[in-house]
């Protein structure tokens, strides 16, 4: 292809030079989890081809060596290939084969680009492919940064359910299609929102449970040619050393490397989760709502002024972020989905854009659902008055009235009440011919929040 000009200053070489000139796209690079991931396979497979005789050793611990410079965060500038790249992710694996091969001559003695001391192709990726290294890379990268999501899901529900239970005598009106409903309390409410949370962080965790079957040693289509035949479970031991995580390798790996689809589940299980979330976060929203012309049962802690016009005004700024975060994931999801249908034959090329839009969605869920925690849940407050009066005036505490009177007599009390105002208890006591007091003790919320008929 010619000459390709490759400042001096850098640790890349021709190939990371060529993919700079040719995805001048986004300005979005490779997300830090992912490169690591790169970079401990390189390292695992430096070993493993050192205890097989197939690499000197002296080369071995050069490119460990340098692998382990950018694990402590050194050098992290020098990967610049952009997301939308080369199918397959063959621009940002060279990136990582060229940073290392070089830095590596350097700690040798040598010169960064001489490739008689260590060669970026030769050495650093043999028994390697793009086509095995990328897919195990995504799983690597998707396993560091899947817990802390499944922990922000968790904690998130553990301050609910406190809330649940401090909240459990708080009686309040129940709402369907945004109209009155009989009533509930507010612990009752709440501790839904509680297990829908947990149940999201088991999907989570369930999903990352298959990305730890790696199909590296596959290479090129899965065949495993110009691998060792110990190569991979060499590799595989030195991973798990590496990352702590207990990784195996694909019963298929054809099938580990042709099918994004545990990518697409794992991003699925994201979804459900954001769609949890942003109709929890709506709802605090709206029992939020006020101060005074809303519903009001919720006091939200205030996190920072809400208008620069209108003093004094708070709005529900971390349920506003949250809810941002949440329609991203959802975007995201749709995007991996659309991408892992997109593979032909023996690989899906569209592997850039799945491994990063999957480590986006999983760092930015686990960051907001923990900042909504810390900053909102937790310093949630209830207004129980507030909650009360509401749940006395709803004109649905009637259907407590129908196993006693019938449902078309609770008709008439309720039309009754809305249109004169009057109570349900004292419309009950006129219309339906029961005592005031046997109305009232049907009729209280709080007996309603519990099974039972009149």
């Amino acid at each position: 292809m010619g000459e390709v000009r490759v400042p001096a200053t850098a640790l890349y070489g021709a190939q990371t030079a060529r993919a700079l000139a040719n995805f001048p796209i986004s300005g979005l690079t490779a997300h830090p989890a992912f490169v690591e991931a790169t970079v401990q396979i390189k390292l695992a497979a430096a070993r493993a081809n050192a205890r097989l005789g197939l690499l000197p050793r002296r080369k071995a611990r050069a490119i460990e060596a340098a692998a382990r410079e950018v694990l402590a965060d050194r050098w992290r500038e020098q990967f610049l290939v952009d997301v939308y790249q080369a199918g397959a992710g063959t621009s940002h694996h060279m990136n990582v084969n060229e940073v290392l091969a070089n830095r590596a001559c350097e700690l040798l003695g040598g010169r960064r680009g001489d490739r008689g001391l260590v060669d970026p192709n030769d050495d650093v990726n043999m028994a390697q492919s793009t086509n095995d290294v990328v897919p195990t890379a995504m799983r690597l990268a998707a396993l560091a940064l899947g817990p802390a999501a499944v922990r922000a899901l968790r904690d998130l529900a553990a301050t609910l359910g406190r809330k649940a239970r401090a909240w459990d005598s708080v009686v309040k009106a129940g709402r369907t299609h945004l109209m009155d409903a009989t009533p509930i309390r507010l612990g009752q409410e709440v501790s839904g929102w509680a297990a829908a949370l947990r149940a999201a962080a088991g999907r989570v965790e369930a999903a990352l449970g298959e990305l730890r079957a790696l199909g590296l040693g596959g290479t090129a289509v899965g065949t495993g040619v110009n691998a060792h035949p110990r190569y991979a479970r060499l590799a595989l031991a030195e991973l798990r050393r590496l990352t702590g995580a207990p990784l195996r390798l694909a019963p298929n790996r054809f099938y580990a490397m042709q099918s994004l689809a545990p990518f697409a589940a794992l991003a699925g299980a994201l979804r459900v989760a954001a769609l949890e979330l942003l109709r929890i976060g709506g709802d605090i929203r709206l029992l939020g709502s006020g101060p005074a012309t809303g519903l009001g049962e919720l006091r939200l802690p205030p996190v920072q002024p809400g208008s620069s016009i209108m003093p004094g005004k708070v709005n529900p700024s971390m349920a506003e972020m949250l809810a941002m975060v949440c329609h991203q994931v959802v975007g995201l999801d749709a995007a991996i989905s659309s991408a892992a249908a997109a593979g032909q034959l023996e690989l899906n090329v569209m592997m850039p854009l799945v491994a990063f839009d999957l480590c986006h969605a999983l760092q930015i869920l686990a960051n907001g659902v923990r900042a909504f925690d810390e900053r909102c849940a937790r310093g949630l407050e209830a207004d129980p008055e507030r909650a009360r009066a509401y749940a006395e005036r709803t004109v649905s505490l009637a259907t407590a009235l129908a196993p006693r009177i019938g449902y078309a007599k609770a008709a008439e009390v309720v039309k009754e009440s809305l249109k004169t105002g009057r109570s349900i208890p004292e419309v009950a006591a006129q219309v339906a011919g029961i005592s005031r007091a046997e109305a009232r003790r049907i009729l209280d919320p709080r007996r309603l929040t519990r099974p039972g008929r009149a």
